[in-house]
């Protein structure tokens, strides 16, 4: 049956008004999204607050395949696993070994000068990120030292982020003989960088330097002095504060032993000379998650 022209339009005019209204109705919902101020109430429990390193299986494979891989290039069958680090999978310790690694050689004399020392060791962390956990441009070298014993040791830091890292982390630690035999390797470094960054490394810092100091006053806090017994220690009106810095201070969860949170921290020195002491206050929770009984620099 053929509908007469009159409510053909009238029905093609309310499909047209219907599609009008639900495009202004979806509009109108996405404006409001996108302009909606953010939750007063902070991330959702879902969210990650700090970012985070967990051990992983996977890790620690790449690692061990890689120390194969090096002991095998020099020579050497069935070397015993090194040691490594809880959670990051870097080299903790490595174990004797017959016949021993070397550094690379660089230079034609048999003895390497200073010079050729440093690219020795430029080349070896840069055919070993798996092993050591961070990428040669995020190492500074600290010190190039020798012994009284004929040992040679190389430091460096890793600085993979805006912010220092504490806690001992962030430290690369090689240790060879003037024949260039590796004796020793240690490593804190955190590995994974990529990743991390594109995760907060905590919020935003609450308070100010100034606002820190203030809040420390009569808050008391334990630590380990140079005997090695736990003190308790509370913050005085006249003791001498002094905010130094942001820091990222990575922390083993409580009660997950698997993952490592990165805290962003304010490191504050509190006294001066020998009795000070250097705490770490966290920019989230504002409160000292951290003291040591002489500072770090």
């Amino acid at each position: 049956m053929a509908w007469p022209l009159r409510i053909v339009r009238q029905k093609t005019e309310r499909v047209l008004c219907f599609a009008l209204l639900l495009a202004l109705a979806v509009y109108t919902a996405a404006c409001a999204a996108a302009s909606r101020p953010p939750d007063a109430a902070g991330p959702r429990s879902s969210e990650p607050v700090y970012a985070t390193l967990t051990d992983r299986a996977e890790r620690r494979e790449t690692a061990l395949t890689a120390w194969a891989n090096l002991t095998g290039s020099q020579g050497i069958s069935n070397a015993p696993q090194p040691e490594l680090q809880a959670i990051t999978a870097t080299l903790k310790s490595i174990p004797p070994l017959n016949p021993p690694l070397y550094l690379p050689k660089v230079g034609a004399a048999q003895v390497m000068t200073e010079e050729e020392t440093r690219e020795a060791l430029r080349r070896f962390i840069t055919d070993q990120i798996a092993l050591i956990g961070a990428e040669p441009q995020q190492l500074s070298l600290v010190l190039r030292t020798d012994l009284a014993d004929g040992t040679k040791k190389a430091k460096y830091e890793q600085h993979p982020f805006r912010y220092p890292l504490r806690g001992g982390y962030g430290q690369l630690e090689i240790s060879f003989a003037p024949d260039r035999r590796i004796l020793q390797i240690n490593s804190t470094c955190i590995p994974g960088v990529e990743q991390l960054e594109r995760t907060r490394v905590g919020p935003t810092p609450r308070l100010n330097a100034e606002q820190v100091a203030t809040n420390l006053v009569g808050r008391s806090f334990t630590y380990t002095n140079t005997s090695g017994n736990q003190q308790t220690y509370t913050v005085a009106g006249v003791d001498e504060i002094n905010v130094r810095e942001l820091v990222i201070y990575p922390l083993v969860r409580a009660g997950e032993p698997s993952v490592l949170e990165l805290h962003r921290a304010w490191e504050i020195v509190i006294g001066d000379g020998l009795s000070a002491l250097t705490i770490y206050f966290d920019t989230l929770t504002n409160k000292i998650i951290a003291a040591n009984a002489t500072p770090q620099t």
